[in-house]
Formats: structure tokens, sequence, C-alpha cells
């Protein structure tokens, strides 16, 4: 199959969550599989580009990641699905789940209410993935939120997705991520159909990441 002939679908998906729990070294580890173990805290937004083939399709998969709120609803538009990382060893990171999904929501509302056609008319149906990282500390001794408080808040909201990772070890990223972007290509069917953008070439498939993946979407 030629797969320069196919068209690409683009996906914007967000990552949010507390400073320190691990965005932006879980996004160069799915895109780069690169980790850096010095921390550097990201001002604003940075975006990476991952090209992935699911069900036939180019995915054009772009991640971002944001340290402050301040950017408001402009960061937020175009989004297809909103990725919500907490540390498994900080229990206030997962405390903070709530407010990110809540601030995520209600920047949608207010694109709905500013007539913004680049965004879904329901926010309430709109597609999150939760990632819990960093089980690699202390070989799991450090650990202060249990896997089964995570998914009951998961499944209180909708029944999110919800994988643990370590970006270190690269521990189940690819899965993670192979998830959020079924999730959004499901989501974005549902809302517009079949709509491509053709942008032509691919340089990787997931072929290799679905190989003993577990996504819970």
């Amino acid at each position: 199959m030629d797969f320069s002939m196919k068209r690409r679908t683009l996906l914007k998906v967000i990552v949010l969550g507390d400073g320190g729990v691990g965005k932006t070294s879980l996004m160069n580890q799915y895109v780069y599989n690169k980790f850096n173990p010095q921390y550097k805290a990201t001002i604003g937004a940075d975006f990476v580009t991952k090209e992935l083939q699911i069900d036939d399709k180019l995915i054009w998969d772009t991640a971002g990641q944001e340290r402050f709120q301040s950017l408001g609803s402009a960061f937020y538009r175009g989004a297809d699905c909103c990725v919500l990382v907490f540390d498994v060893n900080i229990q206030r990171s997962f405390e903070m789940l709530s407010n990110w999904h809540e601030e995520f929501l209600k920047q949608v509302q207010r694109l709905i209410t500013s007539h913004d056609s680049a965004d879904p008319s329901d926010p309430e149906s709109f597609p999150f993935v939760v990632i819990g990282n960093k089980i690699d500390l202390d070989c799991g001794n450090s650990r202060m939120v249990p896997v089964e408080k995570a998914r009951d808040w998961c499944a209180s909201r909708g029944n999110i997705p919800y994988f643990e990772t370590s970006a270190k070890e690269g521990y189940n990223v690819d899965e993670a991520f192979l998830c959020v972007a079924k999730t959004a290509v499901a989501c974005e069917r549902e809302r517009e159909g079949e709509h491509d953008i053709y942008l032509g070439g691919i340089s990787e498939t997931a072929s290799e990441v679905e190989q003993g993946g577990r996504c819970a979407c």
C-alpha cells in the first residue's frame, strides 16, 4: 500500500496537569523515544508532532502541554482530546485533576458561547484520557495514589480511559497515546464524519505500539 498517497487527519491533543508531573517527559518519550532527567519548567505551550496509522487512516497527532492557565481560550481552540496527567507519588497532583478537568470544560464552553466553529457543540461529551505517571519512582514504594482511586475518579466522570506510565522507562507511553489518538478519531467521526486533510507522506506507523497495547477506550 502506498502510504504517500493516503490522506491524513490532523488531531490536536492537549496535555494538562500540575508542574513536574512529567507532561513534557511523556511527550518527548512518545515522540522522540528520549528521556531527560533534568527538570526544566515549561512556560507557555510546547507543540510536538508524531505520525500514526490507525484503521487505515493517517493521523497527525499533535500534543501540546501547558503550564500556565493564562493562555486562555486560544490554547484550547480546535482541540480533539485532552490528556490529564498526575504523578502517582504526589497526592495533590491527583487532587488537582478535577481543577484541570473543570478548567478545560470551562474554556471549551467559552469557545462555544463565542460561536467558534472549530470546537465541539457539547463539552460534556469531550474525550479525555488520564495518565498516572512516574510509577517507576522508588520501585513503587513512594506511591501515594492507589490505582483503584484513580480508576474510580475516571469512572465517576464518564469512564475516562486510564493508563499508568513511566516516562523514564517508556512503560505504557505508546499505548496511552495510541488510545488518545483512537479516542480523538472516534469522537471526530461522530461529530463530522470522515473529514480528512491531505498532507501526504508518513514517517512512522502505529503497528509496533499496537502490539500488546491495552487501550481502555
